[in-house]
């Protein structure tokens, strides 16, 4: 093994003596494994509301790396940020699009990322009742039977959106259901309530709202991750991957494109009108803004907070530490984009 380390270093040192640069470095990766938090209706590949969907829809990622013979593999999972998580925790996945919550849980159970930049921000919330329902507020509903998507960022939203209104989780039976089967059950009426975009079901004439929040600090919020290894292995790769999607951000904030955008989110089975009527009156830059500033840190520590209180996690996750912005502010720089999107404080109020 000693004769094999010297031959080897004496065959470095001549290749260096003939003028020739010796670098090692790893190879690229053959492919690139994003999972996607989420499924279109039925638990078809397309999801819409984000620029990663449109990103998806568009092949950005996969003309980026076509030259590089680098295959580009999405991964949706209708079981949503639990099941990111999972694939996380069996080596499946290299980058992903999480919800605030389902991340902090894999973090505190000890699964290794990097948040490169935020995905999701701003929504209007919606509270949604049958439309029979005789219910004025959310007390009205107190011991009624309400749905939401458990071990989501939706779990979140809800705390957030039941504390605003005076009440809290122990005021409803809450059950667990993703989003279609909640849509499903608010139409037949085998729920009184779920936080869901309310408009082809009252077109349909089977639900209304009850309430309709557009505070910040109620909406849900995402960021996408890179693994530690992947991203320790192959930091040029991540640097493409994001410098690809900000670019992507940036064409899905542009007003020209908005109906068009709408159009590729439909593929999910969510309807046109939903996205068009979700999406309409709102500045593309203020909700389509990838920064990692005070708001999206304020906002994952409080996720934190109510995740450790609730005791969906056993131990306090260091927010501060788990982002990695070199990779948003180098894609910035390079695109000139340094300026374009206005960072929000702490309250979600412009700087």
């Amino acid at each position: 093994m000693k004769f094999l380390s010297k031959k080897i270093t004496a065959s470095l040192l001549a290749l260096s003596a003939l003028g020739l640069s010796v670098q090692v470095s790893a190879a690229a990766p053959k492919e690139i494994r994003i999972s996607v938090s989420s499924a279109g209706e039925g638990g078809r590949p397309k999801i819409g509301g984000s620029f990663i969907a449109s990103a998806h829809a568009r092949g950005v990622l996969e003309q980026e790396f076509k030259k590089d013979g680098i295959k580009v593999t999405w991964l949706f999972f209708p079981g949503a940020g639990p099941a990111t998580n999972e694939a996380l925790a069996n080596g499946k996945v290299d980058f992903a699009s999480q919800g605030d919550l389902p991340a902090i849980v894999g973090r505190s159970s000890g699964l290794k990322t990097k948040l490169l930049f935020g995905t999701g921000r701003l929504g209007p919330v919606y509270f949604v009742v049958p439309s029979d329902s005789t219910a004025k507020s959310l007390a009205d509903l107190k011991g009624k039977k309400i749905a939401n998507f458990k071990g989501t960022n939706g779990q979140i939203v809800l705390h957030r959106l039941l504390k605003s209104q005076g009440v809290s989780e122990k005021d409803f039976r809450v059950i667990n259901q993703d989003t279609y089967s909640s849509r499903t059950s608010i139409a037949t009426g085998d729920i009184d309530g779920t936080i869901t975009t309310p408009w082809s079901l009252e077109a349909r004439g089977v639900a209304k709202r009850l309430i309709t929040s557009k505070d910040p600090k109620v909406s849900a919020l995402s960021a996408f991750w890179v693994t530690e290894a992947f991203e320790r292995q192959y930091p040029d790769i991540v640097q493409r991957v994001v410098t690809t999607l900000v670019k992507q951000a940036h064409w899905s904030s542009q007003e020209a494109n908005r109906n068009e955008q709408y159009k590729l989110w439909a593929q999910s089975g969510i309807p046109y009108i939903d996205y068009k009527k979700d999406w309409d009156g709102w500045d593309l830059k203020k909700r389509i803004n990838p920064l990692l500033d005070d708001f999206h840190v304020a906002q994952y520590i409080d996720a934190a907070k109510i995740s450790k209180e609730a005791r969906l996690i056993r131990r306090d996750v260091d927010i501060k530490t788990w982002y990695e912005p070199k990779y948003l502010n180098h894609a910035l720089k390079e695109l000139k984009l340094e300026n374009y999107w206005r960072p929000l404080n702490a309250n979600g109020q412009p700087k």
